[in-house]
């Protein structure tokens, strides 16, 4: 069994990253991070039949005197609404949770984003403790601080930078995850390496049979080395002022694809891994690297099981459309993360549509 590992988080508000087997019956780690008497567990219909009750035993021990709540939410991206938000807002309410309440969020990156959110903005800012379950959840959206809901114009639109508490990964999850979620879980640990780091592209080729057997170590190297990049990152520009506009890496695609799709179609990952082959693509047409990169990226996304190309009878135009309402965008236009060859990404400002349909058509 691999030891648990620690990454701290710097900046304005420091926290930690727990990463280790069992840790969501650690009373005495979670009793840590919860300050006041009330907390409220965020879960959904696939997650919290699995680890909801083990969770609120945990919480109990750790507080026995505590009042702890549960909120479930239905499981997928389109629950990820203002409607929901709402409800678990109206929860933390019933519950009376004051200035020192919890909000634990026990799940993907939906549960993530959306309990979050209602944390950022309930008594305007209560503690977020994040409890991911899925692979792209530990290695991306629980880590940083972003929270948001999804609108009808797209997705990530509504929302708040609201640092949790602490994250505590729980590896033994991985367990249930289904396989498809596991490999759209690795698209965001790519994203690392082809952003930042081509040694880590080297391991990730080397490991990737590891990693789709779920070996222990493998997995767990992977999560902690993602962890650090993004909380390095984070931690130089907390609030996407800069540079960490590059973990966006292929998302502005993605999020295109995922809206157009209505999320009914490409689950985040699968999106994300589409976005960096073209992001990859588009990189070599506008002359800034080399076709080559763009073919070792596609080939180990392929490798781990990821699509890589455009789902069939989406319009170019529509996610053109949809891209030009991007959040990193400004009066230059679209304003894409490209690279210049793996380990390499860069903010782009001002690209051509033209060249953007080219890579979609």
């Amino acid at each position: 069994m691999s030891e648990d590992v620690v990454v701290d988080v710097g900046g304005p508000s420091p926290y930690r990253i727990d990463i280790g087997n069992g840790l969501l019956g650690d009373s005495e780690r979670l009793a840590e991070r919860w300050r006041g008497r009330h907390a409220l567990i965020v879960s959904d219909s696939h997650v919290a039949p699995l680890y909801a009750d083990a969770l609120l035993q945990t919480l109990r021990a750790a507080r026995p005197g505590g009042d702890i709540a549960l909120h479930v939410i239905g499981a997928g991206e389109a629950s990820k609404t203002l409607a929901n938000f709402t409800a678990v807002i109206d929860t933390l309410a019933t519950q009376g949770a004051t200035r020192d309440a919890c909000v634990f969020a026990l799940g993907g990156g939906v549960v993530g984003d959306l309990a979050g959110f209602a944390a950022a903005c309930w008594m305007r800012g209560i503690d977020c403790v994040q409890l991911p379950t899925s692979l792209l959840a530990m290695v991306d959206s629980s880590v940083g601080g972003k929270t948001a809901v999804d609108i009808p114009a797209g997705k990530n639109l509504l929302g708040a930078f609201h640092l949790p508490r602490a994250v505590v990964i729980d590896t033994a999850t991985l367990a249930t995850l289904p396989r498809r979620e596991l490999r759209a879980g690795l698209a965001e640990v790519v994203k690392y390496g082809a952003i930042f780091d081509p040694a880590f592209i080297d391991w990730l080729e080397a490991s990737a049979d590891a990693l789709l057997a779920l070996d222990e170590a493998a997995i767990t190297h992977a999560i902690a080395a993602s962890c650090r990049y993004k909380a390095e990152v984070v931690e130089r520009d907390p609030f996407e002022k800069g540079e960490r506009a590059l973990l966006n890496f292929g998302h502005t695609f993605a999020h295109a694809i995922e809206t157009e799709q209505g999320y009914g179609g490409l689950v985040h990952g699968e999106a994300v891994a589409i976005g960096m082959v073209l992001a990859a693509r588009l990189s070599a047409l506008m002359g800034l690297a080399s076709d080559i990169d763009a073919a070792r990226l596609q080939a180990l996304l392929q490798r781990l099981g990821l699509p890589v190309t455009v789902p069939a009878g989406l319009d170019p135009d529509a996610l053109v459309a949809r891209m030009r309402l991007d959040k990193k965008n400004d009066a230059s236009g679209l304003r894409l993360i490209l690279w210049e060859g793996i380990g390499r990404a860069r903010v782009v400002p001002g690209v051509a549509e033209d060249a953007v349909r080219a890579v979609l058509a």
